[in-house]
């Protein structure tokens, strides 16, 4: 994509609104605008980011087992009376009625609705262990919407419910996505930590929140060291041995302030103690039958005998993962994408658009790389040269390859590394196979 023919809107200064890193990268990298309270438009650079983000999270998904619908945002407020939870939100939840008077609700979450999908689908046990995810908007009127993405009012969030004809295979189903949770973040780049949790409004007796470390985290976070060290897990666990590996990583210490227990932690050796400050990126709930009991969800068990189904929700902030991976991936000058979900891969800056050798130059290397399948971000502008460095840092393309008129006497560019800041000249011929090994090596 040519920057000269792009929706960049970058920004030098810092907004006044935006007080957490995050916020104030995505407006000045011009990612996102707002256009209320909690309430944001995605600009091309962020949507990419966006639908990279999804995209890892419905391979894994679908990897897990789970199967992808869509659930409206409007629900039924009949279906949460249901339930008995039409109160539980109080006014988080936003509310409204149609021209036939009849109540609706602006989603925050799908229990109900994917339980009422359910019963008028299934009907025997044989068609378990079911898992179904939807990735879509959601709305929570917050009472102080703030820190841009990381807590706002409308987010995009995957949520996907399993049924399951009894407590042993819901466990299953929920240690399943468990360990699915841990490689769809290792792929974002981030180490999460899950960490046992209050159900909260969603209810159940089993629940774990994950946990990524940012010094500008809502959450302190006390754990052992190991749990940010330990590698993702397999992708093919057996059944039978999914508990011996999530009991593996829940044996060690890990709370975040509001489930902290000083006595225990301080059993933790001390070199082995971490505490930091954290963020919430995705959650998990085992909840049995809160929903399928009210709302007479069941399916003829082994015997004929109608059981009422045993379900788990399982969320990821799809949109918040973007402010929480620049939360933890930064530095002063800019984001520092990993190449996973960066907008564009490789960054290609010519230093002195309109002169016809540097353009020539530019213009056959982001062919070459387009015909490779590499994503380039091509700053063929008319800007000065640190500008345009600046931008490509703000922006935190991975890879920088800088073409001017001084290098490509001697047939040579300029590769920059963003995470690292090394640079290094590189041969104008050597270029492109140089970049599409280093994307393929990073993917």
């Amino acid at each position: 994509m040519r920057l000269s023919r792009y929706l960049a809107p970058t920004q030098k200064e810092t907004p006044a609104e935006a007080t957490i890193v995050s916020h104030r990268y995505m407006l000045r990298a011009g990612m996102v605008k707002q256009s209320a309270a909690g309430i944001y438009s995605w600009l091309p650079l962020g949507q990419r980011v966006l639908r990279k983000i999804e995209q890892i999270v419905r391979e894994e998904q679908d990897h897990a087992g789970a199967v992808e619908v869509l659930m409206p945002t409007l629900q039924s407020a009949d279906l949460w009376r249901e339930s008995g939870r039409y109160d539980d939100y109080g006014q988080e939840m936003l509310r409204i009625k149609d021209r036939q008077d009849r109540d609706l609700i602006y989603g925050p979450t799908n229990e109900e609705l994917i339980h009422d999908i359910f019963r008028q689908s299934v009907r025997s046990y044989k068609q378990l262990p079911m898992n179904l995810y939807h990735i879509q908007w959601k709305f929570r009127d917050e009472i102080r919407p703030r820190f841009g993405v990381m807590r706002g009012r409308e987010f995009l969030m995957k949520d996907a419910y399993s049924f399951d004809v009894s407590e042993e295979a819901a466990r299953t189903s929920y240690n399943k996505m468990f360990l699915a949770y841990l490689r769809t973040f290792a792929r974002m780049g981030l180490s999460a930590i899950p960490m046992k949790a209050d159900p909260g409004p969603i209810g159940g007796d089993l629940s774990h929140e994950f946990i990524i470390l940012a010094d500008t985290g809502e959450s302190e976070v006390f754990c052992h060291k190991a749990l940010v060290e330990m590698a993702p897990p397999d992708r093919n666990i057996a059944d039978d041995d999914l508990q011996s590996v999530v009991d593996q990583r829940t044996s060690y210490y890990a709370a975040t302030d509001e489930m902290h227990d000083a006595v225990e932690f301080e059993k933790v050796a001390e070199a082995d103690r971490l505490t930091a400050r954290g963020i919430e990126v995705g959650h998990i709930f085992y909840f049995g039958t809160k929903y399928s009991e009210p709302m007479n969800v069941t399916v003829a068990g082994s015997d004929g005998k109608d059981v009422f189904v045993e379900g788990g929700s399982y969320g990821i902030g799809v949109s918040r993962l973007v402010g929480g991976i620049i939360e933890a991936s930064h530095d002063d000058d800019g984001i520092i994408w990993p190449m996973s979900v960066a907008p564009y891969e490789v960054g290609l800056i010519n230093l002195k658009a309109g002169d016809e050798a540097t353009d020539k130059a530019c213009d056959a290397l982001y062919d070459e790389l387009g015909a490779a399948g590499i994503e380039v971000l091509y700053d063929d502008t008319s800007e000065r040269a640190g500008a345009k460095f600046s931008k490509m840092d703000l922006i935190g393309i991975p890879l920088q390859l800088i073409i001017g008129p001084r290098g490509l006497k001697d047939g040579k560019a300029e590769l920059k590394v963003r995470a690292t800041g090394e640079r290094d000249d590189i041969s104008l011929d050597a270029a492109a196979q140089k970049l599409v090994a280093m994307v393929e090596q990073a993917r």
